[in-house]
């Protein structure tokens, strides 16, 4: 074996090994979700008091917003957040380390820069207990093992000259005479005129930095400060990264207190928890199997190459602490299912040249590298897109991000590296020297220009219809994650299963309600529903009980878990990356190639929303967060399969110079045929056994997808590619 082989063997060896010791065993390293395994429940009451009725509201939201941001930053912790009233209902999953989340929520995190009084008579009076006029005794802060600060207290002016609100970020830095660690700050423009203008000012002065009442430290001010500064004082590197932490996700508008916690189950059965994961594994055999009978020797390479992508992804979701839930076990599944595409591109590649009359290994060379520009662009594409959704969006927007962005990144390493490294050792040392595949497609001669009138018709009558149903149903297409609704907790005079009570609730209407174990004696359980009359509600639950004895300990009004914030950022977030889509393709391609692979995006999410208004009315389908996911799957989906077919545009255009740019066109789309219905078909594969087997839980995310994946194969023949026709024909050839 040659160094280089052997080098690229030691490498996949050497990730396979620190993957499996990131993950295994698996029950403790990869998080698992409310839905899955169940997590701590938490009663907050935010501490209202001396504040105006009208300003409670504000106030209670902004305390949800800054919670959010500290307990789930990354969006990958899947947490449930809510709103009743005064009171912030959290749902946690089971975390390693409970003890800081609650720190977190009881931190207020308040800083404050205010100048110090040195007078020493003023000093002693104030410590005496005589009231100074704008002025307070403030204590320093201990260290982190309770160790004494060298100065106990100071004299400060009550009114700090500013405080955290006008920070735009901050981190650990390092510092001093021993290198201590510290937490830089850096103001917005706001904040730095005041802090220069309070430097300048106050020249040879000491100004303290107050942390919640408590000093940090009181530096004397040796010249002009402007943007950055530095917090210092006895802090050890973690206490620096809590605190940098605080302070950038800001400081809560009013203190939190907790008033209840308690364990709860997973939102979901054992049943349905074991529908989920069973059909997400027949989906995946069934693509192995097929890879295996279609594309034979290569086929097992790919499938080898998807064994290894779902153990590096497994080692990639503990390291970076994603929270998995069962949607997210389905779109794992999916993810490995779509990573077929780069290895199904490899080969088709691969038999182009062995038709031609080429060596095997000279087939393979070429085969990789004529496929690796498809697959760059196709998956940097994605990966821009879910960059920017974690760059935007926030909650599960900016986790999806994190979570899409290590599929991408795993499932191209798998597919250009390895598969590559399989096939140089079977070529290079095992003597083989043919890749047999079969071919169930052959290249057709279909002219799909022909047809693009008919199908702009038919596109224009989907969206016009679907979007009547979706603004028609108005609030009744949203589930409880957009819309809020009830709260209540059942306590029972025994122990119950819950299987059993939620089967007595599907014959009422209330089988997509939430239900949870509340307590580990498993006599109490909370139940969730988007029914906003709590009399209906009781009406609705003492007629599916009503052969239990039970009674209603607490009924609660709850706000949306999706707040406007989320909603905001997601439409930026959208907004965003469909620029970044737009300067990449142009980039790359053409700016007429970037328009028609937006439009293509635009009609396939359009479409997809459509048809879950339209079954809404026909199921009672609603939109919530998994649906969401799955709408953002589609976005990465169509792209993917879009860039594809342009790439072989881009291609041929360089080759069929005399050819007019309608047949360049038809013959590319032919060209792909083959490969975008075998990477439509192996998607399906995994989508159908998830909406067939996997149970209600996810049937409304598999039929997203579904949808989805139909629409945008579809999309990357009958609307991209005409777009670009219609764009080239009445511009560029003007």
């Amino acid at each position: 074996m040659d160094k280089s082989l052997k080098m690229k063997w030691l490498l996949i060896v050497g990730i396979i090994v620190i993957s499996i010791w990131l993950f295994w065993p698996p029950e403790e390293n990869i998080n698992l979700g409310l839905d899955l395994r169940g997590g701590t429940d938490l009663i907050l009451e935010v501490q209202t008091e001396g504040l105006e009725k009208t300003d409670i509201e504000g106030v209670v939201e902004g305390t949800r917003r800054v919670l959010k941001n500290r307990i789930d930053p990354m969006g990958n912790l899947e947490s449930d957040i809510t709103i009743s009233g005064k009171r912030i209902l959290v749902q946690i999953p089971n975390v390693k380390n409970i003890d800081k989340i609650r720190d977190l929520i009881k931190t207020t995190a308040l800083l404050e820069f205010c100048l110090v009084n040195n007078n020493p008579e003023d000093i002693s009076k104030a410590r005496s207990g005589d009231e100074l006029e704008g002025y307070r005794i403030a204590e320093f802060m201990k260290g982190d093992n309770g160790e004494e600060p060298e100065e106990k207290d100071i004299l400060i002016k009550t009114e700090p000259e500013l405080t955290g609100k006008y920070l735009s970020n901050a981190t650990v830095t390092f510092g001093g005479n021993f290198n201590e660690p510290m937490v830089g700050i850096e103001f917005n423009p706001e904040g730095s005129k005041i802090f220069t203008l309070v430097t300048k000012e106050n020249k040879d002065k000491r100004l303290a930095i107050v942390l919640d009442g408590l000093v940090v430290s009181a530096p004397v001010i040796k010249s002009v400060i402007h943007k950055h500064g530095v917090i210092s004082g006895n802090m050890s590197v973690d206490k620096a990264k809590r605190l940098a932490f605080l302070l950038k996700t800001g400081a809560l508008p009013a203190p939190v207190k907790i008033i209840n916690e308690t364990t709860v189950s997973p939102t979901l059965g054992a049943d349905s928890i074991k529908k989920g994961v069973y059909a997400a594994i027949y989906g995946l055999i069934v693509v192995v199997v097929f890879m295996a009978i279609y594309y034979l020797i290569a086929g097992c390479i790919a499938n080898f190459a998807l064994m290894l992508n779902l153990i590096i992804l497994l080692g990639g979701l503990a390291f970076f602490d994603v929270t998995v839930t069962l949607p997210g076990i389905a779109g794992i599944i999916l993810t490995i299912g779509m990573s077929v595409d780069a290895n199904v591109l490899i080969f088709e590649r691969i038999r182009e040249e062995l038709k031609t009359g080429k060596k095997i290994k000279t087939a393979i060379t070429y085969g990789y590298n004529r496929a690796f520009t498809t697959i760059l662009d196709a998956n940097v594409t994605t990966l821009l897109t879910a960059l920017i959704l974690i760059w935007k969006g926030t909650g599960p927007i900016k986790g999806f991000g994190l979570t899409l962005s290590i599929g991408i990144v795993i499932s191209m390493f798998t597919a250009l590296f390895v598969t590559r490294a399989v096939l140089d050792l079977l070529t290079g040392y095992f003597n083989v020297n043919n890749l047999k595949m079969n071919q169930f497609f052959s290249e057709p001669s279909i002219k799909f220009l022909s047809f693009r009138k008919v199908t702009y018709v038919i596109s224009t009558i989907v969206i016009l219809t679907g979007m009547f149903f979706f603004f028609s149903r108005g609030d009744e297409k949203y589930g409880i994650d957009f819309t809020g609704g009830t709260r209540i907790l059942v306590k029972f005079d025994e122990s119950i299963k819950i299987d059993e009570i939620r089967k007595k609730l599907t014959t009422v209407g209330l089988e997509k309600a939430t239900i949870q174990y509340f307590g580990i004696e498993k006599n109490a359980i909370i139940l969730k529903t988007n029914m906003q009359e709590v009399n209906k509600v009781k009406e609705v639950l003492g007629n599916a009980l009503k052969e239990i004895s039970f009674s209603v300990e607490k009924v609660e009004q709850i706000g949306p878990a999706i707040g406007k914030e989320l909603k905001t950022s997601a439409i930026w977030a959208f907004l965003f990356a469909i620029l970044g889509i737009l300067i990449y393709i142009s980039w790359r391609f053409e700016f007429k190639f970037a328009i028609a692979a937006i439009v293509a995006l635009v009609h396939d999410v359009l479409v997809t929303t459509g048809a879950i208004a339209v079954m809404g009315l026909i199921s009672g389908r609603e939109i919530n967060l998994p649906v969401i996911a799955a709408l953002l799957t589609i976005v990465g989906y169509s792209l993917n399969d879009t860039i594809v077919v342009f790439d072989r545009i881009r291609e041929d255009l360089k080759l069929m110079k005399q050819a007019s740019y309608e047949d360049i066109i038809n013959k590319s789309i032919n060209q792909t045929l083959s490969r975008t219905l075998l990477t439509s078909l192996t998607t399906l594969l995994v989508v159908l056994s998830l909406y067939f087997f996997g149970g209600v839980v996810i049937n409304g995310f598999a039929f997203t997808l579904l949808v989805g994946v139909v629409v945008g194969t579809y999309s990357s023949i009958f609307i991209a590619s005409p777009v670009l026709f219609e764009w080239h024909k009445r511009i560029v050839t003007k």
